[in-house]
């Protein structure tokens, strides 16, 4: 386990749920991936200032399970930033129970384009033109 703690902002907080287990009563890798692309796309919309396509998923590595009743926690971290895309390094962490132990469950690096309306790619926004940009 990190014992240095998440790396990022918490992006995201969701409770695990019955409906979402698969066979050995663990939660779907699958709805953990899902949660990872909702906060990384939060990320990555807010700094390309509108509309993003996940392009690519890069190192995603499971480390331990998520269990019914467990709280997954999200961070997400911007990596890097290119002329049309953007890398977003994701931790997930589970506090287990609700209450319990928080352990790092995931990590990935997701990355996006910026699209418009039409879904082409278009230019990221310098950061002096997002809010709360330098």
């Amino acid at each position: 386990m990190d014992d240095n703690g998440p790396k990022g902002e918490l992006t995201l907080r969701t409770l695990a749920m019955p409906a979402d287990v698969n066979v050995n009563g663990d939660i779907f890798g699958g709805w953990v991936l899902a949660q990872m692309d909702i906060a990384s796309g939060m990320v990555a919309g807010q700094r390309a200032q509108g509309r993003v396509a996940t392009i690519a998923v890069d190192a995603m590595k499971f480390i331990r399970p998520v269990k019914v009743g467990d709280v997954l926690c999200i961070y997400a971290r911007l990596i890097r930033v290119g002329r049309t895309s953007m890398a977003i390094g994701l931790e997930a962490w589970a506090l287990r129970n609700r209450i319990g132990k928080r352990e790092k469950v995931t990590e990935a690096v997701f990355t996006y384009v910026a699209i418009d309306d039409e879904g082409n790619k278009r230019e990221v926004p310098p950061e002096s033109e997002v809010p709360g940009g330098a």
